[in-house]
């Protein structure tokens, strides 16, 4: 089976964003690229076929967008091959489907309504906290990515959790530098006082210290298999004081990307993100790529 980037478009500033972004990135990866429309009240696909298309059955006005869409990024990606597709579903449930064994989705992190109201920002969450695909939010007005990816363009930046296990989390990002011809960025947050905190000691900058460089050797270990795969690229590896969420906000301003684990949650509403993803991807100005841990 052929691996797509995909997409959801819903007429919106941060769709379209998306939908350009996720044309640098199958163009770099060699894949085409598919544009996805999902809404409960379409009229069956098999209507585009016959043209028998209900009173304000909105199927021909989400075919018309794609289809521009698709134009609009044929100008920039002249090489590109780009399929679309309109699907009569659930927007959560479809993508999350249509993004199984796909090399990669892309969405648009702030929905702003479009012609359907597909990828609110709920939506998007909803979608990166169930898809077993690496999944990419993107900002309106974020460009695109380079359409040459041996081009340096500066960072990639990888949250580090030194108490998880997170070897796909890290072969994404390394796999990411090298397609960018960018430096690793690996960063882990640590605030030193709550550790003590209760018992009102305040340690000395030497046990600071201390802990700092044994953080910094697991983070080491955690990134040798990585860095083995991806001798070529360079790695920083970073430990910096306060949250985990605001060090890898911090670390990936200016960023080409920024790549986060997700561990699945269970809630009683459904899956959700941890608080660590969660604020990076309210908060980060660089795309977001989360990667389901294995």
């Amino acid at each position: 089976m052929t691996r797509h980037v995909l997409t959801g478009i819903d007429g919106s500033p941060s769709s379209e964003s998306a939908a350009s972004w996720a044309a640098g990135e199958a163009q770099r990866r060699g894949a085409p690229l598919r544009l996805l429309h999902a809404w409960p009240w379409l009229s069956p696909q098999d209507a585009e076929d016959t043209g028998d298309f209900r009173p304000g059955d909105l199927r021909p006005a989400a075919l018309r967008a794609l289809s521009e869409c698709a134009e609009r990024i044929r100008l920039d990606y002249p090489g590109l091959v780009i399929e679309t597709a309109v699907i009569g579903d659930d927007p959560v449930d479809a993508l999350v489907k249509a993004a199984e064994g796909q090399e990669l989705l892309v969405l648009g992190s702030r929905g702003l309504g479009g012609f359907a109201g597909l990828l609110t920002g709920s939506v998007a969450l909803a979608v990166a906290a169930r898809v077993n695909t690496p999944a990419v939010l993107v900002r309106a007005g974020r460009p695109a990515s380079p359409h040459n990816g041996t081009v340096p363009r500066g960072e990639v930046v990888v949250g580090v959790d030194t108490r998880q296990s997170a070897g796909a989390v890290f072969d994404f990002a390394f796999a990411e530098a090298a397609r960018r011809g960018a430096r690793l960025r690996a960063v882990h947050g640590w605030d030193p006082v709550p550790l003590w905190a209760a018992t009102s000691w305040v340690p000395p900058r030497s046990v600071i210290a201390s802990r700092e460089a044994a953080v910094k050797r697991l983070l080491t270990e955690s990134l040798a298999a990585g860095r083995a795969a991806h001798p070529d690229v360079p790695l920083v590896i970073e430990v910096r004081h306060g949250s985990a969420a605001r060090a890898v906000v911090n670390a990936g301003e200016g960023a080409e990307l920024v790549v986060v684990g997700r561990h699945d949650r269970h809630h009683s509403l459904g899956m959700r993100l941890g608080p660590v993803t969660h604020a990076v991807l309210h908060h980060a100005a660089a795309p977001v790529a989360v990667i389901p841990h294995t």
